[in-house]
């Protein structure tokens, strides 16, 4: 749970490398692409094919769900209110099912699914058929800022002041959430302490859950057959790096605008949860 560009796929892909434990990728996506999978290799395919023919979800499919359940700007969309009530029941529905589907396909203990909308989390706290463990990724707005203007990918692009009011009102959501979460299962994670000390980070998250598994090979780590992630998943095995990537020009903008969520952020590493 957080903003986009924070690093869950990688975070995914290495918590989906240890025993009992299943990278499921951004299963938002799962409805608004009517369950076919970002990327078709036949490995893929066949798996989420076998998913599908356990989820009866088809009269859900689009992307009303995601406008209106989900996306943090749906708050802001009156039409949203008026749709959310209608659709809610039916969206618990499918999204257990599909857990019970993913689970029962791989015979894992754990699915991580990086969805990251603060919303959908809301609305799994409320399943009573899977046990909700909540992240919230965090990784330095600078570096969140700047990948939202890259110009190699293929998501829509923002600007400095619009990249900085969507960090604001994901973080200001995905708070609300977080802090009416369990603590002992709700975990605060700065991608920057994962990538320079993942087997700290990874024995955390692990333990959170009662996991026993071994600490994978960080310099093998296969990406499996995620529904959606970043580019990453084009390539079969993946090494984590040692250091986070740091921006050349910071803006002074971004700086400003969050300070406030350093200062909040700062006081949830120091109490862990």
């Amino acid at each position: 749970m957080g903003a986009g560009r924070s690093g869950s796929t990688i975070l995914g892909v290495t918590l989906g490398n240890c025993e009992g434990v299943f990278f499921a990728g951004e299963l938002d996506k799962w409805l608004a692409r009517s369950g076919v999978p970002q990327l078709e290799d036949p490995e893929r395919t066949s798996f989420w094919s076998g998913v599908h023919e356990h989820v009866d979800g088809e009269d859900l499919f689009g992307y009303a769900a995601q406008r209106s359940l989900e996306r943090s700007s749906a708050v802001f969309r009156i039409r949203a209110w008026r749709d959310r009530g209608r659709l809610r029941s039916r969206y618990r529905q499918i999204s257990q099912e599909l857990y019970r589907a993913i689970a029962d396909e791989t015979g894992s203990d754990c699915l991580v699914d990086t969805s990251h909308y603060p919303l959908r989390a809301r609305e799994l706290q409320a399943l009573s058929g899977i046990d909700l463990y909540l992240l919230f990724l965090a990784r330095d707005p600078q570096s969140v800022v700047a990948s939202l203007n890259r110009r190699d990918v293929v998501e829509r692009r923002f600007d400095a002041p619009t990249a900085n009011a969507y960090l604001w009102l994901t973080h200001l959501v995905s708070l609300f959430v977080f802090s009416r979460h369990r603590h002992d299962r709700r975990l605060f994670v700065r991608y920057e302490d994962f990538i320079a000390r993942p087997e700290i980070v990874l024995r955390q998250i692990l333990d959170l859950i009662d996991s026993p598994a071994a600490i994978p090979d960080l310099q093998a780590l296969r990406t499996g057959p995620a529904f959606q992630g970043n580019r990453l998943l084009r390539s079969d095995v993946l090494a984590l790096k040692g250091a986070a990537d740091r921006q050349a020009h910071p803006s002074r903008l971004t700086k400003l605008l969050q300070l406030p969520w350093s200062i909040v952020f700062s006081r949830l590493s120091l109490r862990g949860t």
